[in-house]
């Protein structure tokens, strides 16, 4: 076996075809038949962080999953008698004998114990129950709906984004006076309430002006206005903790240097300052997608948009509890998935953290 050692302080290591050996670092391995494998990946602080994120990611799961199932569980009244009158239309006493086929079916007379197992293993399996309403299994009747949902939560992101990165570009450290009202808008911005927001547009910009449909809209035109209504307010929160970064980023020397090679001002701000100061606005997009997938529901109601805010208004209207339930437990597994995202952002926008 022979070592070689590298130029680098922290040293690597080779060997020939037949073994492996590790360098002074210990930082890669190679074997007889693969390349080079950073031991990070397996070892140290990488698996360290895989590990946080994959228990981080349970924990949520395992929260929302608990919390609804207290939801049907403990909600006041008798939940057999509930969906018996709701599939018969008639509000009524029942006797034992009418309930107990709903709770043989359903486990309703098990112990609590014993329907929380139950519940956790369906969940496992991927079965969240049955919708009361619909008699459709609740995995189906979520994914009928979810993509325009998806569709309005992404578009809504991406015009937040926009909104924020026009107002910082155009406006820092521009003029004082010019960067203290556009801050102040962004303050203003980030406290709006979105279904008030959303009525206001809806009634200037389609009741009014008739610019954009009043009901529905499946096309560009029916996304815009559900867009601005989840996009606006967090395009505020998006430039207050993205201009402060931007500000001490367009005095760093690799600004100072672009513009010396003669590039112009705007050119500097959008091609190297605006990289070094999105972190903080990429780590809020990680909370804020679940958020607007959330808000897009109240949005969808707002707007008369197919998605799952018609099918939890009707679920919650209904006592439809699997419903609802399903719909909690999937904007947690969109909360989960964001934050993976954005762990792969960072590594995208800042290549120095695949090192750590």
């Amino acid at each position: 076996m022979r070592i070689l050692e590298s130029g680098r302080a922290a040293g690597t290591a080779t060997a020939d075809d037949g073994g492996a050996s590790v360098g002074a670092a210990g930082t890669a391995v190679r074997g007889g038949a693969g390349g080079r494998l950073p031991l990070n990946l397996v070892t140290g602080p990488g698996l360290r962080r895989g590990a946080r994120r994959l228990l981080t990611a349970v924990g949520v799961l395992w929260a929302a999953a608990t919390f609804t199932f207290l939801i049907q569980a403990l909600l006041p009244g008798d939940r057999a008698t509930a969906l018996l009158n709701q599939l018969t239309g008639q509000v009524q006493a029942r006797t034992p004998e009418e309930l107990a086929p709903i709770n043989n079916t359903y486990g309703f007379d098990d112990p609590l114990v014993v329907q929380y197992l139950n519940f956790l293993r369906d969940l496992a399996g991927g079965n969240l129950g049955v919708s009361y309403q619909l008699h459709k299994p609740v995995t189906e009747v979520i994914g009928d709906q979810v993509g325009p949902t998806i569709i309005l939560t992404f578009a809504s992101l991406i015009v937040a984004w926009i909104i924020a990165a026009v107002v910082i570009v155009g406006t820092a450290r521009r003029n004082r006076l010019l960067s203290s009202v556009a801050s102040g808008l962004e303050a203003v911005a980030a406290g709006l309430p979105q279904y008030w927001l959303g009525v206001i547009l809806l009634v200037v910009f389609a009741l009014n002006l008739g610019i954009f449909p009043v009901v529905g809209g499946t096309g560009l035109e029916g996304l815009v206005l559900p867009a601005l209504t989840l996009g606006i307010p967090l395009a505020g929160f998006l430039g207050q903790v993205t201009r402060t970064e931007f500000e001490k980023a367009l005095g760093q020397p690799f600004a100072l240097s672009a513009r010396m090679r003669g590039m112009g001002d705007t050119g500097v701000r959008l091609r190297h300052v605006l990289r070094h100061s999105v972190l903080p606005g990429v780590t809020l997009s990680g909370w804020a997608l679940g958020s607007l997938f959330s808000g897009a529901v109240i949005a969808e109601s707002i707007f008369t948009r197919p998605g799952l805010g018609k099918v939890l208004v009707s679920a919650v209207n209904s006592r439809d509890l699997p419903v609802v339930c399903g719909i909690v437990i999937l904007v947690a597994a969109i909360y989960v998935l964001a934050n993976l995202l954005v762990d792969i952002a960072y590594t995208l926008i800042d290549p120095r953290l695949k090192k750590s």
